[in-house]
């Protein structure tokens, strides 16, 4: 009776330990998803080199979270509809595509994310363009995603100043329409209808010279797809 007693205060003592481990790591887990002035380590340095690479910071990446940090935080969140207060929280990890930090997202959470972002620009950006032509701006994203003079992920892409005019018009927090989650869907599955396109414009509303200097693939409905 006495060793199975021992045996007994011994397993409630593993277990206790280990859950007391558990909520500790659970802890740390929820802490580390939220940066903020006098944070510091990796996760800084990546928010600094997205906000520098995207023109929004030109401090050092240090992985020191300072002023400087905080007042790009800021000025990045002003810009995408988010609430400026300088604290990379979640919605603003998501926004500048790090939806693993603090190790609580798994793989297809990020997956999710990344396939909502893509289908809110492309109804903000193709709202009423023909299927394809939807499918084709999805396209168009995840072609600069693989090409080595733009940022390497969607939200990298979707935020880079001055990319896409949903952003500044307000047409990027419009409802979703239906068809475009699921011209997200096939263009993340690899339908590409725009032939490799980096670029799209409408004639009838570009403003810009340059644009009409790249080279045509194909037209379809309002949109020209150039390389």
């Amino acid at each position: 009776m006495c060793q199975d007693r021992k045996r007994l205060i011994r397993a409630l003592c593993i277990l206790f330990a280990v859950n007391i481990l558990v909520i500790s790591v659970l802890q740390t887990a929820s802490q580390a998803a939220t940066y903020r002035q006098g944070s510091t380590g990796e996760p800084v340095r990546t928010i600094q080199t997205k906000l520098r690479n995207w023109g929004y910071y030109d401090g050092a990446v240090d992985g020191i979270y300072g002023s400087a940090t905080t007042a790009a935080v800021k000025l990045f969140q002003k810009k995408n509809g988010l609430t400026p207060d300088g604290i990379t929280g979640p919605a603003t990890l998501r926004a500048l595509g790090m939806p693993d930090s603090g190790g609580g997202s798994s793989g297809s959470n990020a997956q999710s994310a990344d396939l909502e972002l893509l289908a809110r620009v492309i109804s903000a950006e193709a709202r009423g363009e023909p299927y394809s032509g939807q499918v084709a701006v999805g396209a168009v994203i995840l072609n600069r995603v693989e090409h080595p003079a733009f940022p390497s992920t969607i939200a990298g892409v979707v935020y880079q100043p001055g990319a896409f005019t949903c952003m500044v018009d307000g047409q990027f927090d419009e409802p979703v329409a239906e068809s475009s989650v699921r011209a997200a869907r096939d263009a993340i599955n690899g339908a590409d209808p725009s032939g490799g396109a980096i670029y799209y414009f409408n004639p009838d509303t570009a403003t810009s010279a340059w644009i009409w200097s790249r080279p045509l693939i194909k037209v379809i409905g309002k949109h020209r797809f150039c390389a």
